[in-house]
């Protein structure tokens, strides 16, 4: 298949679209609703428990579906494209299990729509993630990948404050509608990052008669050549860890301001925290990409994780309000730098043809940094039963780890070079 090497300004925000749209849906739920709507079912003493295990499921979850539907729009043809039919579909019936959150007056019902959501949104998700390699030039996919953080940034952050809003009112007087104008209103943005994508974005169908059985699609879908491609083995291990660290802190972010910093409204301060990440995240995620693009990959990776570690140990030290803004300062960087360059490695590492399977592939380290995290929910509980405040302590330490490990892992990849 033929790029088109034209690839203008607004291109890239045709093909960030849906992106930002998940980038609300994703932390709006994990960081605000979630956490809180749990409250309802979960004792006090496990509520990390319930968290963790529940976003754990999720991001199994993902692990599976991701690589499916990349693999199989790989092979798909269309006159709407290889990659837009799965987007379509995937909302559509993600938007039909978000109220799901809403209704549930139980554990296990929530449970059951929360994945069912899992499952919609990535059917979507995976076939997403091909746009870049797809459609943009190679030298300019350092570019891309910083264009398309900025846009996932900008979506978490114009609407996060919102959605920790209604959560604060739902929590303060119970009020239901609150809590279905914070689940309705990433619901709404999801739906027209779809149709947006499904108007403006422009794709090349594959010839049919490159097509494998489907069959064969679905039974490679997992398949990494590690001999072949070593050095995307090191790029997921060291993804892996990063994200880790990343996802650990956003996850138990709001229970940590509850019981550490003991406010008085935790959402509206968690919200505060991830949006000072993003607002340094934007700072930093467009030129990390164009650095990336002249001096590589490592080097920036490098630095995201040594800012990420400082982050960690001013909020290890300061826990008061001003040092979760200065951490959240620091780790914005870090996040920006990382997120960009990350994934334009992904990009330079996957090989031609199979552009959505092995991005997809890529949430091996995404997903399952989601699942790993999501276990520490446990171990939180159990150390703050030991101590109060011990089990917080011992997370942001383990986070301080994921961020060395993987900084150092990303040295052994090894980038061949295209034509």
């Amino acid at each position: 298949m033929s790029i088109e090497r034209v690839f203008r300004p607004i291109d890239y925000v045709k093909i960030s679209i849906f992106g930002a749209a998940l980038a609300v849906l994703w932390p709006s739920l994990h960081t605000i609703i979630l956490p809180l709507r749990l409250l309802e079912f979960a004792p006090e003493a496990q509520k990390n428990t319930y968290l963790g295990l529940l976003t754990f499921t999720g991001s199994l979850i993902a692990v599976f579906i991701q690589p499916l539907a990349g693999a199989i729009s790989d092979r798909f043809s269309s006159r709407f494209g290889r990659r837009r039919p799965f987007i379509l579909v995937g909302t559509l019936l993600a938007v039909l299990f978000l109220p799901s959150i809403g209704l549930s007056g139980s554990f296990p019902f929530l449970f059951l729509g929360y994945c069912l959501l899992q499952v919609a949104a990535n059917i979507a998700q995976g076939p997403f993630q091909a746009f870049i390699p797809d459609l943009v030039p190679q030298d300019r996919k350092g570019v891309a990948s910083g264009a398309k953080s900025l846009a996932e940034i900008l979506g978490g952050v114009a609407f996060l404050r919102i959605v920790a809003y209604f959560m604060d009112n739902y929590s303060s007087d119970s009020n239901e509608i609150w809590l279905w104008l914070a689940i309705g209103l990433p619901g709404l943005i999801l739906l027209g990052g779809m149709i947006a994508t499904m108007l403006t974005v422009k794709e090349q169908p594959l010839s049919p008669t490159s097509q494998p059985s489907a069959v064969k699609t679905m039974a490679g879908a997992y398949k990494i050549d590690a001999k072949g491609n070593p050095g995307f083995v090191w790029f997921l291990v060291s993804r892996l860890f990063v994200l880790m660290a990343m996802v650990v802190l956003q996850t138990f972010a709001l229970y940590f301001i509850r019981d550490v910093i003991h406010h008085p409204n935790p959402a509206g301060v968690t919200a505060d925290l991830l949006i000072t990440v993003g607002i340094f995240l934007l700072l930093a995620v467009y030129p990390a990409g164009q650095l990336s693009d002249k001096l590589g990959r490592k080097p920036i990776i490098l630095f995201s994780g040594f800012i990420g570690v400082v982050g960690i140990a001013v909020l290890f030290f300061a826990r008061t309000y001003a040092g979760i803004l200065v951490c959240g300062g620091l780790l914005g960087i870090s996040a920006g730098a990382f997120l960009s360059t990350n994934w334009a490695l992904a990009t330079d590492l996957v090989p031609p043809g199979e552009e959505a399977r092995y991005l997809a592939l890529t949430n091996i380290a995404t997903a399952g940094a989601g699942a790993l995290a999501r276990l520490t929910g446990p171990a939180i509980d159990f150390f703050n039963i030991q101590q109060s405040g011990l089990g917080y302590s011992v997370m942001l330490l383990v986070c301080v780890l994921y961020f060395i490990l993987g900084s150092a892992l990303v040295m052994p990849v090894r980038v061949k070079k295209r034509e």
